[in-house]
């Protein structure tokens, strides 16, 4: 058994909690700085003649919404409502962007019921109150999204109607069966639970790279992607909006502290072989919350990243060398490490398939290190800067500068560090 709270009010509900898992990426990349290679890659008996395949193939990009894709609908009833009167039900309401999408939310005057375990944040180390205390504002209802039988229990008991479900989810960490119980079953749940009760406008947080699914976790986002846009064909009453937003200012702020006391900046390659526009989690908070009302923005997917031009890893470290005032020191890794290490996982997988997760993190590391977020063009099977649209006021530069003033403390990424 579990609560729903308001505020400091309580009514009973029903409720469970997850755990959380993994790291991979900040590890290797504080590893690297600490200790640079001094040996040369050993030989191997194994057959990595074939390295694991990212930028080389030429894939068919899943695009952006266009004028075309778009489906006719009459827009729902709830948008001429006062927001104080606009119920909208949020899950994934404790994670990285899901606090500043309640916050946002709450800030516009809607009625938010957040969804939150009882037990939540990075490894579940925020209790009940400090759940409240973090999604103030908000009714909190402490329920299990991965189970729907619990979930509609909860909103049932909740007596009240819903207009619009946010979903905020992501998997912990990318693991295979993390990836489709959260990016996909989860998310569905939400999604079915939400019509049930009422709602008739789904807004999802998806990612830009699901544009090019190499990876488990982008496959059980394109499975749900594609299910809500059904769910729209078949019900003119019903939209949605899909937000696959780029890089996140914190995920490129894990060498910040590191350089800052003389470590080198690692980067893959020379330091250009993707590049992103990154956005700050309050201005994708505020674009999610403009999918509730805006028409515009109805039955679309929307790829977004934050203002200014795209970013290499080169450029990002030469601009926090900049802040520093310090000559640029790079250290340049091989990505063929990458898929050294990747050949051997996958080898290991064969052997033993408990490290299936192991292997996948892997490929989730190498991806980061070689694919842009930003659009990939159709025409062109190319990565484009310009047709990345631009939202929000908040640059890089100076998240840069905070955190070499204030550290990272309260900015941990925790299980999906290397997200």
């Amino acid at each position: 058994m579990s609560l729903c709270f308001s505020s400091n009010l309580c009514t009973i509900n029903s409720a469970r909690h997850q755990s959380f898992s993994i790291r991979f990426s900040s590890q290797f990349i504080k590893l690297l700085q600490v200790s640079p290679f001094p040996h040369a890659l050993p030989s191997s008996s194994l057959n990595l003649s074939e390295p694991f395949k990212f930028s080389k193939k030429r894939i068919k990009p899943i695009a952006a919404s266009t004028p075309t894709q778009a489906i006719e609908t009459t827009p729902s009833a709830f948008r001429n409502k006062n927001p104080k009167d606009i119920n909208i039900l949020v899950v994934g309401s404790t994670g990285y962007i899901g606090k500043f999408v309640v916050t946002e939310l709450v800030k516009r005057g809607f009625n938010v019921i957040a969804i939150a375990r009882e037990k939540s944040g990075i490894r579940g180390k925020s209790d009940k109150e400090e759940t409240l205390a973090q999604l103030h504002g908000a009714k909190v209802c402490f329920s299990d999204v991965a189970h729907l039988d619990t979930l509609e229990t909860s909103v049932n008991d909740l007596g009240v109607s819903i207009d619009v479900v946010v979903s905020c989810l992501a998997s912990r960490g990318g693991g295979v069966k993390d990836s489709w119980k959260i990016d996909y079953e989860a998310t569905k749940n939400s999604l079915l639970a939400g019509r049930k009760y009422g709602a008739s406008h789904f807004v999802l947080l998806s990612a830009i790279c699901v544009q090019k699914p190499l990876l488990e976790f982008q496959r059980a986002k394109l499975k749900f992607e594609a299910e809500l846009m059904k769910e729209a064909e078949d019900d003119d009453g019903f939209t949605y909006s899909i937000v696959r937003p780029t890089a996140f200012f914190k995920s490129l702020g894990g060498q910040v502290e590191l350089v800052k006391h003389g470590k080198p900046y690692v980067m893959f390659g020379d330091g250009k072989l993707c590049a992103c526009k990154p956005i700050s989690e309050s201005d994708l908070a505020s674009f999610i919350a403009d999918c509730v009302l805006s028409e515009d923005k109805i039955n679309k997917v929307l790829p977004i990243g934050g203002p200014g031009k795209a970013l290499t890893p080169l450029e990002q470290g030469e601009m926090l060398f900049r802040l520093l005032g310090r000559e640029p020191k790079f250290l340049k890794v091989p990505i063929g490490i990458m898929d050294f290490a990747i050949g051997v996982l996958d080898f290991l997988v064969k052997i033993f398939p408990s490290m299936e997760d192991a292997a996948e993190f892997g490929k989730i590391g190498r991806y980061y290190a070689a694919e842009s977020m930003l659009i990939l063009d159709p025409e062109t099977g190319e990565y484009n800067a310009e047709k990345t649209p631009s939202y929000g006021n908040d640059t890089l530069e100076e998240f840069f500068a905070k955190v070499l003033r204030e550290g990272m403390a309260g900015q941990e990424l925790g299980e999906q560090t290397i997200l």
